[in-house]
């Protein structure tokens, strides 16, 4: 007889148990949403008192920063200290009483944990379709350990695999010109450059008040360091959403529990 679990109270040491069960895992029937949560509260156990957390941006990542404000409500965490990696962010982690700060003070930081848009077999990332790729490179670039949670839809055979954008920032002035060049140096990928828009069709506008290009390349790109550099190069690009060799570990959640992937170096 299989085990019903609530999806409600599901906690990752529930799912961590489900390991130890010897007949077969049954699917849960979970949400979307609720594996989100499920990756984010394991990731969380990341988390000791006293450090200096990256605080991610994303329908998943606000399950983690809500974790962590539950807990120093309780009282189980204590002298945290989170560099936010956007306003919203910053928002909801001064709504949940959590003290903040930024680079410039704490140039090195202990944890970040963030969610993810893809994630390939070598653990490399597509971040920034919800617009905070710059902030989140450079905090997750100033970290020790980069924890990224995810639900199995984000798993991908190769960079671009899902079909969906893989974002550019780009600085407003001439951005048409800009967004042809993209095109036309991943053209060989079968790449369309769109420019991202907001409220009322105006373009969207990040943090940092830039414009995003999303580029839906068609085939595997190959060494992503060599086309990572090709952007980077191009004058008016800000930052790409390629994540190379950033996360030391991926927690991916999916029906039948928790799997852990962990890079090594």
């Amino acid at each position: 007889m299989a085990l019903a679990y609530d999806p409600l109270f599901i906690t990752s040491d529930t799912i961590s148990s489900m390991a130890d069960i010897s007949s077969p895992p049954q699917p849960m029937n979970l949400t979307q949403d609720e594996l989100k949560r499920i990756a984010a509260y394991k990731a969380v156990e990341f988390v000791q008192s006293g450090m200096v957390l990256g605080l991610g941006t994303g329908s998943t990542a606000k399950h983690a920063v809500d974790r962590i404000g539950e807990l120093l409500r309780q009282g189980k965490l204590e002298n945290i200290i989170g560099i936010p990696t956007s306003k919203k962010t910053q928002e909801q982690a001064l709504s949940l009483g959590i003290p903040l700060s930024d680079l410039d003070s704490h140039p090195v930081i202990d944890l970040s944990i963030d969610g993810a848009d893809e994630v390939d077999p070598d653990l490399n990332l597509v971040k920034g379709r919800g617009g905070s790729l710059l902030r989140e490179k450079m905090i997750e670039g100033a970290s020790k350990k980069f924890v990224v949670i995810v639900d199995e839809s984000k798993m991908v055979k190769h960079i671009g695999g899902s079909k969906l954008a893989l974002p550019v920032e780009i600085v407003p002035f001439c951005w048409r010109f800009t967004a042809e060049k993209l095109r036309s140096l991943l053209e060989g990928y079968g790449c369309e450059a769109n420019l991202r828009l907001g409220e009322k069709g105006k373009p969207f506008v990040t943090d940092n008040g830039n414009y995003i290009v999303d580029l839906n390349v068609e085939n595997d790109m190959g060494d992503l360091g060599l086309v990572s550099d090709a952007i980077l190069r191009l004058a008016g690009v800000v930052e790409h959403g390629m994540f190379l060799d950033m996360a030391s570990t991926v927690i991916i959640a999916g029906d039948f529990g928790v799997n852990i992937k962990t890079k090594h170096i």
